[in-house]
């Protein structure tokens, strides 16, 4: 296959695949195809409710169509994956929108097409279990009748400087001549660049250690916060002074979640375990910075216990939901983990974040959020997300919706230390 004869469809059309789909628009003919009926429909009224493409970004994309109806997808003969790998209850990989995804593609695949996947996976994952359900599903030979790529994405939601353009791209291809295809076809729209590994487990792997990568030492400055708190030593002031170091890496303490941080690292633990190998070092910051929400609770409660306020039954507001700021994307936030804690203590929790759909929280968490928090009503505020919303409203402003006694938590270092009470 040549370039020129490239006939492209994204599969999943999430906050990875709808701007991915969109660049390309703007290149090329390209079929943008989703499950979700509904997010079809939105996207063909010029809508995208996850914010990552404006309406102007998607009448641009010329070259851009959508369907839900799978038989639409055998006019294409490359197909990029961008559905999600999320984590199942038990923390191990759920791989099941893969497989469906590539079911689904299974039943229209042809000579000579090649699927491209972009989700976060193990290292394997791609060949090990993506393309046997292609060869079961269409019958047909994997190198030899049909090929397969790996490009993981790298899209950052919320953010407006790193776009999918404009972030480096890692390609790769199941044949030397199919890896060259593979990144001619991303060249297309990436400005800055690719970067060809020389194998799709190559490829995996990387994706998946950026990820981890972070965790790690996130996790390590949630456990510096965890002693110098203990010490009475303000986190962010030694961060500032460690930080004049030229080669001294900026990491903040705080809640570990959304859609990379906190899920990638057990793909990568999973796969080390299925060989025989233990992770010590990923698994115990996994455990750390899975913990910072029964942490942060305890700490609410002592102080509201020293200024004597009564815990049980005092009520409590949480601003922020979505697991960063200024987007409002709430996959595997972690803040659900301070909500269900305090609970514990029978405190009533009110939740505010303006960028969240309050249906989706609910059906999502059992969360619903309020429109407007009450001037004068929380015992105890925490600052959970540190939207542009919350940071213009300055500390007077937050302060008032507390009652005359409360306590101010802030996890962002929105606030300085004076501004409020307490500070990861």
């Amino acid at each position: 296959m040549q370039i020129e004869d490239v006939k492209l469809a994204v599969v999943g059309l999430g906050y990875v695949g709808l701007p991915l789909a969109v660049e390309f628009g703007k290149k090329r003919s390209v079929l943008g195809f989703d499950i979700n009926a509904r997010r079809i429909a939105e996207l063909r009224q010029g809508t995208d409710h996850t914010l990552e493409v404006s309406e102007a970004e998607l009448a641009q994309s010329q070259g851009l169509s959508f369907s839900h109806e799978a038989e639409h997808l055998a006019q294409a003969n490359v197909f990029i994956v961008t559905v999600p790998t999320p984590i199942d209850e038990y923390k191990q990989p759920d791989l099941t929108p893969l497989i469906r995804a590539s079911e689904t593609i299974g039943k229209i695949l042809k000579r000579g097409d090649i699927v491209i996947y972009e989700s976060t996976v193990y290292p394997g994952a791609t060949e090990e279990d993506c393309v046997p359900v292609l060869e079961r599903i269409s019958g047909l030979r994997f190198n030899e009748d049909f090929f397969a790529g790996y490009s993981p994405e790298r899209i950052n939601p919320g953010d407006k400087e790193h776009r999918v353009s404009t972030i480096k791209k890692v390609t790769s291809g199941s044949t030397p001549e199919v890896a060259d295809l593979v990144n001619a076809l991303y060249s297309e729209i990436i400005v800055a660049g690719t970067h060809k590994a020389p194998s799709i487990r190559v490829a995996e792997a990387a994706k998946v250690i950026e990820n981890t990568q972070r965790d790690v030492n996130i996790a390590l400055i949630n456990e510096l916060a965890l002693i110098f708190n203990k010490m009475g030593i303000d986190t962010q002031a030694v961060l500032e002074a460690a930080g004049t170091k030229w080669n001294f890496l900026p990491f903040r303490p705080g809640l570990v979640g959304g859609h990379c941080i906190g899920v990638d690292p057990y793909y990568l633990t999973h796969k080390a375990q299925s060989i025989g190998y233990h992770p010590e070092i990923i698994l115990a910051g996994r455990r750390l910075n899975d913990s910072m929400g029964g942490y942060v609770v305890s700490q609410l409660v002592k102080a509201m216990t020293m200024r004597c306020i009564q815990v049980q039954g005092s009520r409590v507001l949480v601003m922020g939901l979505t697991f960063k700021e200024n987007c409002p994307d709430l996959r595997n936030t972690r803040v659900v983990d301070i909500v269900k804690e305090l609970g514990e203590y029978n405190i009533e929790v009110d939740v505010y974040d303006p960028w969240v759909e309050a249906q989706e929280a609910q059906n999502e968490y059992g969360i619903t959020p309020i429109d407007k928090p009450a001037d004068g009503a929380y015992d105890a505020i925490i600052l959970a997300v540190s939207h542009h919303q919350f940071v213009q409203m300055g500390a007077a402003a937050i302060r008032a919706l507390g009652k005359p006694e409360h306590v101010l938590y802030d996890l962002k270092y929105a606030l300085t230390a004076e501004e409020s009470d307490l500070r990861l």
